[in-house]
């Protein structure tokens, strides 16, 4: 129902990477795939210069000298290639392939960008201290109504120590504050700038009325093929209403959504934060919005399994105007400016590389 981000704080250091290719926020999806036909002898790298036959095998791409190893591509898009093999049969091979083809290649160029700008970072001897780093995950964890314990936690549901978010972070950092040296006085939006974009793009600033709700949600999904699914859905939905009964005795919404909630919005209480229609499933939806604030509502079935939902407030429908949007405008518009600058200065970069392809797969 809701997922986490590493903040908008350093939203554009992780944007740099994929600015300019095919999928800049998501994969396409294998069904996307079957949509689209592979360009027929679609030109190779401008600059591959022919390997020497010691070269190995494991080696993608050597950068100003550097190798960048198929080892290490894989190890970054396993999680990908994981979720391509679960789903075996539904995928024709062709697609399959053409699917983990395209990762690959989106891989190899994220590497490229990533080793080519870290290499001017540490040439402009950045540094990043510890505090910086703990400032910025303090943020992060804020923006998601976290506890540091909270956040800890979550970050180890998606298999990531807190080091490793820790020296994510850094890295981040560094980027983004050799860029802004890069574009300092390159880039100016003012006030003129968002009064035209407000004008332009009107209904962008229509806000739909919205609910602010917390839910509990109990899955009815078992790894045991052996299982029977109509007994789990019975137990599950019988732990719902053992919930909502306690919440009803007087028992803290919160704190059990903490407990047993089965959706990752469980460490901050299973707040899902504000939401208009159409962002949920149509049974979870409309059970939410026929809520006053403050009311729990019955156990609710979605696909997703058994939901005891909460709303906490509501917004009406309005409409922000220039004066309150203007900030977030020259803000948005300023980020955009920055991520095109990065776009030309990376790719400029990569210009003016030594890029060696031994072995074109």
């Amino acid at each position: 129902m809701r997922t986490y981000s590493l903040g908008r704080g350093i939203f554009l250091c992780l944007m740099i990477f994929f600015a300019g290719l095919n999928l800049t926020c998501r994969d396409k999806s294998p069904q996307e795939m079957k949509q689209e036909k592979p360009e027929p002898n679609a030109p190779a790298e401008p600059d591959v210069n022919v390997p020497s036959e010691s070269v190995s095998k494991d080696v993608a791409v050597t950068v100003n000298g550097v190798e960048i190893k198929e080892s290490t591509i894989t190890e970054l898009i396993a999680p990908q290639l994981e979720r391509i093999d679960q789903q075996g049969s539904k995928l024709p091979p062709t697609v399959a392939e053409q699917y983990k083809k395209q990762l690959r290649e989106q891989a190899l160029e994220q590497l490229i960008r990533r080793l080519l700008l870290d290499e001017k970072i540490q040439q402009a001897n950045i540094v990043i201290t510890e505090e910086e780093v703990m400032k910025q995950i303090n943020e992060i964890a804020s923006a998601q109504n976290m506890s540091m314990e909270d956040f800890k936690n979550t970050m180890e549901q998606y298999d990531r120590s807190f080091e490793e978010v820790k020296q994510d972070v850094r890295k981040a950092l560094s980027r983004n504050k050799f860029m802004e040296a890069q574009w300092a006085g390159e880039i100016d939006v003012n006030e003129e700038d968002a009064k035209r974009y407000y004008e332009e793009n009107k209904k962008k600033f229509d806000v739909p009325e919205q609910i602010r709700a917390s839910h509990i949600l109990i899955k009815y999904e078992v790894d045991d093929p052996n299982a029977d699914p109509n007994e789990t859905k019975v137990k599950a939905k019988a732990q719902a209403q053992d919930l909502l009964e306690q919440i009803k005795d007087g028992a803290d919404f919160g704190e059990l959504a903490k407990a047993h909630s089965h959706c990752p919005s469980a460490p901050s209480g299973g707040d899902l934060e504000f939401f208009p229609r159409g962002m949920t499933t149509p049974q979870f939806e409309k059970a939410a919005f026929e809520l006053e604030v403050g009311q729990v509502s019955d156990v609710v079935e979605t696909e997703y399994g058994y939901h005891i939902i909460k709303v906490t407030d509501h917004k009406d429908a309005s409409i922000v105007s220039f004066e309150q949007a203007k900030d977030k405008i020259i803000k948005e518009l300023t980020e955009k400016k920055q991520l095109e600058f990065a776009e030309k200065y990376i790719s400029s970069l990569k210009a003016q590389a030594d890029i060696v392809y031994p072995f074109q797969l």
